[in-house]
């Protein structure tokens, strides 16, 4: 839409003519955006809703308006005739003529229905009345296109969320995940019931979930308010996730719960060995504290038993947390089980490692001809007894070694000074 001269003078023909022309032009350029407004799509979807809350008054006023739009546009268009018609009277206008034409044209000539102000009639300047379309105008446009813009943008995306949810409705149904038994379950239905009330609350008063931009007077400047169906899509996707990984538990259900009973049976054998060789420790080592061995772990079969009726029943979300917790436990009792037979195999290592140690030293002493020393011989065979003997005294059988590797080093030591002297004469 145009701006028409400012007031001036009494105009002359090539003036009054010039005006003429330019009213001309924004007539036809008001008409034309009121006739795209009285079309525009927003429009039309705003006449036949069911309106409430800021957009239902925000309608109300904006139809007020278009209405005195027209009515202006009347006024201005029955101005811009009868100015034509003057001008058309003699193709030289007199003096009387162009004061006329100067008064309808620049002055306040225009009288138009009161806009709510109280009176019952305005006027105005054709300049001023432009304006004054401009404005109603502006603001009508952009109440329609933001209407219409959260309209293009939010129900259909509810719709696709919507549908999506469906889709996870059934899948989170087939592993037993429902309202009331899984939380998974309870968001699904309050994702559901928000999805419902956001889109009827956005098509029936869409306004209520438009941002205006800041700083912009162009109309429909701004963007649709996303906050709740971003919250309930991030939502929904958790939820997914959460569902695809009770559908991996399904899938990996067997094989996870083999792998269980394996690491168990192993504890319980590891437990078992660990049993039995506490008693060989009882009955072969003298004056050592033995750990005692604790039984098989009851409660973690107990467990698993559950895990594999939750198998049996496809009750996959409760399936999910509990064969990560046994998992979790299964490893700490193979290791617990483990760290039994060390402890109580202890003694038994010690005294292999002494049996080592004596037989290494017998075969030293032998590589320097020292096998049939007597001395040697007595306290290898008094060693040799006490390791070989049950119940085995650790202490008593480390220090006949030790005795023994002293007297062992003392021979050797004085078998080779000769020879060392001999190579310090030479």
């Amino acid at each position: 839409m145009g701006v028409t001269d400012p007031a001036g003078p009494v105009m002359d023909r090539d003036e009054v003519d010039r005006a003429l022309a330019r009213l001309g032009q924004e007539h036809e350029a008001i008409e034309t955006s009121l006739l795209a407004l009285q079309d525009h799509a927003g429009r039309r979807l705003l006449e036949g809703a069911d309106l409430t809350g800021v957009t239902k008054e925000r309608w109300q006023a904006t139809e007020a308006q278009i209405t005195r739009l027209w009515a202006y546009f009347d006024a201005y268009t029955a101005a811009l005739r009868g100015a034509r018609e003057i001008r058309a009277r003699r193709r030289w206008s007199s003096r009387e003529d162009l004061a006329e034409l100067t008064e309808l044209l620049r002055g306040e000539s225009v009288t138009v229905p009161g806009g709510g102000s109280g009176r019952l009639s305005e006027t105005y300047s054709l300049s001023a009345l432009v304006d004054r379309m401009n404005e109603l105008y502006a603001t009508s446009l952009d109440m329609i296109v933001a209407a219409d813009a959260v309209w293009s943008a939010l129900p259909a995306r509810i719709d696709l969320l919507a549908a999506e949810l469906q889709r996870t409705r059934g899948l989170a149904h087939s592993v037993g995940v429902r309202p009331g038994e899984h939380p998974a379950g309870d968001d699904l239905e309050r994702i559901t019931r928000t999805l419902t009330q956001l889109r009827e609350d956005v098509v029936r008063d869409p306004l209520a979930f438009w941002v205006p931009a800041e700083g912009s007077s162009a109309p429909g400047g701004g963007r649709p308010d996303t906050t709740v169906y971003d919250r309930e899509a991030r939502a929904l996707e958790d939820v997914r996730r959460e569902i695809d990984a009770v559908l991996t538990v399904r899938q990996d259900a067997e094989a996870r719960l083999i792998r269980l009973r394996d690491v168990l049976s192993r504890a319980d054998r590891t437990l078992a060995e660990a049993r039995t060789a506490r008693g060989e420790v009882l009955a072969k080592i003298a004056a050592t504290e033995v750990p005692v061995v604790s039984g098989p772990p009851t409660a973690l079969q107990e467990q698993l038993a559950t895990a594999a009726e939750y198998r049996r029943q496809a009750q996959w979300h409760r399936l999910s947390p509990l064969l990560e917790s046994l998992e979790e436990k299964a490893e700490d009792e193979l290791l617990r089980a483990r760290e039994s037979l060390t402890a109580v195999t202890a003694p038994l290592a010690v005294r292999a490692e002494l049996r080592g140690r004596l037989d290494a030293y017998k075969a030293k002493v032998a590589r320097h001809g020292l096998a049939e020393d007597p001395l040697l011989v007595e306290r290898y065979d008094a060693a040799r007894r006490m390791l070989w003997s049950a119940p085995c005294d650790l202490r008593v059988a480390e220090q006949a070694v030790l005795r023994y590797q002293q007297t062992a080093a003392e021979l050797l030591g004085s078998a080779n000074a000769p020879e060392d002297r001999k190579g310090d004469a030479s």
